[in-house]
């Protein structure tokens, strides 16, 4: 038995099968997380969806941005990428929008250690309140009335959390956090616009006045857990301050990434991803 996380998927379905290959993954021993944005950008967003969909217990995804932008597209709230054509055609479209809003938003093994969300844990969140808060999202994404939901939890405020937020804007900020977080600002609101690879993974200290990675905000909680994430490809794979990264840029031509997290070995093994162009790998993931 193995359990592997593996970054953003963005519907690179025939690099997925490589990776998986080189895994020797068996889904009747094994269990793959997946941090999210299983659709997007990529040749094969369908194919993804139905393999994934397919495994059953043997996967566990956390919604990632583009995951909701397509269920918002379902619903004609958003207009679906172009690359996402041949799902939105698809027989089976409704029923695959239908199990992607059963997914989590966030996700917790506390026996291994893990938890895991696409963009991450906003440094002012202990491990009680993000649980509670990724519950609230996860019901409203579950419920009937997703379609007159979801307009009103797009924008980027509020930035600042508050247990005092409620309605719209208490799931507006969530939904941000799980989903869109990067950088945080010195006073630990979130800014939402800044993609690029931090400054200290350059070897620079990161003077106070300017963004802060939300995993190297100073007074960040300790969950007492090792956090995985992926939306962020120009970060690419990082593992320090109680974080693993795993977005490494597959779809811009870059590497995906799987890391084993129920051995001590903790081995991260990569595949090139060739069949996408290495002139976009730069790109952040969005």
């Amino acid at each position: 038995m193995a359990i592997y996380a593996i970054g953003d998927l963005q519907g690179c379905y025939d690099p997925f099968m490589r990776l998986l290959d080189k895994l020797r993954f068996d889904p009747f021993r094994d269990t793959l997380w997946i941090c999210g944005d299983l659709v997007n950008r990529g040749k094969q967003s369908l194919e993804t969806l139905r393999f994934v969909r397919s495994l059953r217990d043997a996967a566990i995804c956390v919604l990632g941005n583009h995951d909701i932008s397509l269920i918002a597209a379902f619903y004609g709230l958003r207009k679906p990428h172009r690359s996402m054509q041949t799902l939105v055609e698809a027989p089976d479209y409704a029923d695959l929008i239908q199990w992607l809003r059963q997914q989590p938003i966030f996700y917790v093994d506390q026996t291994l250690g893990y938890a895991m969300s696409h963009a991450g844990i906003p440094p002012v969140w202990d491990l009680a309140t993000a649980q509670a808060c990724a519950r609230e999202v996860e019901q409203e994404l579950r419920s009937p009335t997703v379609a007159t939901w979801l307009p009103q939890v797009y924008g980027d405020q509020p930035d600042d959390w508050s247990p005092n937020l409620s309605g719209h804007d208490r799931h507006r900020y969530i939904l941000n956090a799980f989903t869109r977080m990067r950088y945080c600002r010195p006073d630990g609101s979130l800014e939402f616009q800044a993609k690029g690879r931090p400054p200290a993974q350059e070897g620079h200290a990161i003077p106070a006045t300017e963004l802060i990675p939300w995993f190297q905000y100073p007074n960040r909680y300790d969950l007492n857990l090792t956090t995985i994430f992926g939306h962020w490809s120009t970060l690419g794979y990082y593992q320090a301050n109680q974080v693993i990264a795993l977005d490494t840029g597959c779809v811009w031509g870059g590497q995906l990434s799987a890391f084993r997290i129920d051995s001590n070995n903790n081995q991260l093994i990569c595949i090139e991803c060739d069949d996408y162009g290495r002139e976009e790998r730069n790109k952040p993931s969005g």
